[in-house]
């Protein structure tokens, strides 16, 4: 069922929904390597669960551990993109050349006035800006240890 060449949809993880290509059998029984190819679909090669895959009906013709560019040519040549309603990742086409360098712009920080940043902050802040000797509290008196009495013996 899952031979090389074999399309497929990941029904599982963070791929799920999009489509894929067997590549090579796994040693382990129930597992196969697929890929997108990552430039394509966005699957990238992966050793994947044959549970987590759904089979096509479409094979296209590769050799086992076929390299990701060879995929992309062959899904261009078959034109698999329009059969199968795959939508083409961004990257897989070049950027266009831009006509010169455009420089960032960067913007200097303005210079606050102290009395604007001070009416800025929070009440939580302002309170920790004010000085502490404003707010003297009274300080707790030492309790000294008193000996208990004693006691005449009988």
């Amino acid at each position: 069922m899952f031979s090389v060449g074999r399309l497929c949809i990941k029904t599982a993880g963070r791929e799920c929904g999009r489509h894929c290509v067997v590549v090579k059998k796994d040693k382990e029984e129930g597992f196969v390597v697929v890929t997108g190819p990552k430039a394509a679909t966005g699957v990238r090669r992966r050793r994947c669960n044959v549970e987590h895959l759904e089979p096509l009906e479409l094979t296209i013709d590769i050799k086992a551990d076929a390299s990701d560019e060879e995929i992309a040519k062959i899904y261009e040549k078959e034109k698999l993109f329009e059969k199968l309603g795959i939508e083409r990742k961004t990257y897989f086409q070049k950027p266009a050349k831009a006509e010169g360098k455009a420089k960032k712009e960067t913007i200097a920080p303005k210079k606050v006035p102290k009395e604007v940043r001070e009416e800025s902050k929070t009440p939580k802040e302002a309170k920790s800006a004010e000085p502490k000797a404003a707010t003297k509290t009274p300080k707790a008196k030492k309790e000294t240890k008193k000996e208990p009495a004693k006691k005449p013996a009988k």
